[in-house]
């Protein structure tokens, strides 16, 4: 279950209070696999999706919009 506020797509400020930068979606890779997140001058900054199995399934969500975490 998601929080309001935990992700961009649930509430959560597009620019970081801590750095200013602002915040963008992209396509990102860790030892669960492949997700749709965000990163700003400080680091992880939220994780939009759930994961997929490789780069192209996520990047396939990413362009189209299609995804989200439940």
């Amino acid at each position: 279950m998601v929080m309001q506020g935990e992700t961009i797509a649930t509430g959560a400020p597009r620019i970081c209070l801590e750095c200013m930068e602002k915040i963008k979606p992209g396509v990102y890779m860790s030892a669960a696999g492949h997700y749709i997140g965000a990163y700003c001058g400080c680091g992880p900054y939220s994780r939009e999706s759930g994961y997929y199995p490789n780069r192209i399934k996520a990047m396939e969500a990413y362009e189209t919009g299609n995804y989200g975490r439940i």
